[in-house]
């Protein structure tokens, strides 16, 4: 290259003097600036468009509201079974008494004169005996024919004890039944603060009320197992549920005879989904 050029040439073109410009290293080298902003150009603006389309998915989500409902927690629990009144019995049939039986008074044999015989001292004849009792006195009633009334049987007064209870068994009624620790107030504030309120609209769902009730068993230490959801209204809300109820801490076990037993709970849960 002229001595006259050097002062005014590219350093590249000093470069590459008297070598094959054509190869591709000098091209790439000679728009290495011009790609360079190309492509902080394009970065930039991918950037852009995931911030801006953050901030309208943002806005449209702020538009619906999310409510977690926990329902009174006694809600769903198994309800006992209300005693129905027992039917008093039917009056006993009025008591009969037997009927009389025809008697006739025995008279031994004495000879007296007519006269002096009393009606009641006659001797009858042997067909009027044939159908009476033999007695001391006589009574009119009914023939000996007639079949006695059966003698009424009594009880022993006995009464056969009630069956035992399996007090390992799941219990459906119990006379206490299992208790969060500190009430029913602190296992509501307990769900609220450990549920996700925003998942149904984080999954799409639209405005409305999604309701979840979830049954678990509180065992005879008060240990929670078997959690799981009666119905699932979508969205993820059944298996939110589950997964806060699984995580939360001992009950006070149910009581049945003075004995802690395994009980079954119900928890209902609703997530309403507002608009704006």
């Amino acid at each position: 290259m002229d001595a006259n050029k050097i002062l005014n040439a590219d350093v590249l073109d000093i470069i590459f003097d008297g070598r094959n410009k054509e190869y591709g290293a000098y091209q790439l080298r000679k728009t290495y600036s011009k790609r360079l902003v190309i492509a902080m150009a394009s970065m930039i603006g991918i950037c852009l468009l995931i911030f801006v389309g953050t901030v309208i998915a943002n806005i449209a989500g702020k538009d619906k509201k999310t409510e977690i409902l926990v329902q009174d927690v006694s809600l769903e629990d198994i309800k006992q079974e209300e005693k129905k009144p027992e039917t008093p019995p039917p009056p006993p049939p009025p008591k009969q008494d037997p009927p009389k039986i025809e008697i006739t008074k025995f008279t031994p044999p004495k000879i007296v004169k007519d006269e002096e015989v009393k009606p009641e001292d006659e001797i009858k004849e042997v067909e009027q005996l044939e159908d009476t009792k033999i007695g001391t006195f006589n009574q009119e009633g009914v023939k000996t024919d007639v079949v006695a009334p059966p003698v009424e049987e009594k009880g022993t007064g006995a009464v056969a004890a009630p069956p035992e209870e399996d007090y390992n068994a799941e219990f459906k009624t119990v006379q206490i039944q299992a208790k969060f620790p500190g009430g029913d107030g602190e296992w509501r504030r307990y769900l609220e603060r450990n549920l996700n309120r925003d998942l149904p609209v984080e999954n799409g769902a639209p405005a409305g009320n999604y309701t979840v009730v979830v049954s678990f068993l509180v065992d005879k230490e008060g240990n929670i197992s078997e959690v799981k959801a009666d119905n699932n209204p979508g969205h993820g809300t059944a298996e939110e549920a589950v997964r806060v109820i699984k995580r939360g801490p001992k009950w006070t076990p149910a009581v049945q005879n003075g004995r802690n037993v395994i009980y079954r709970q119900k928890q209902s849960i609703t997530f309403q989904v507002a608009e704006e």
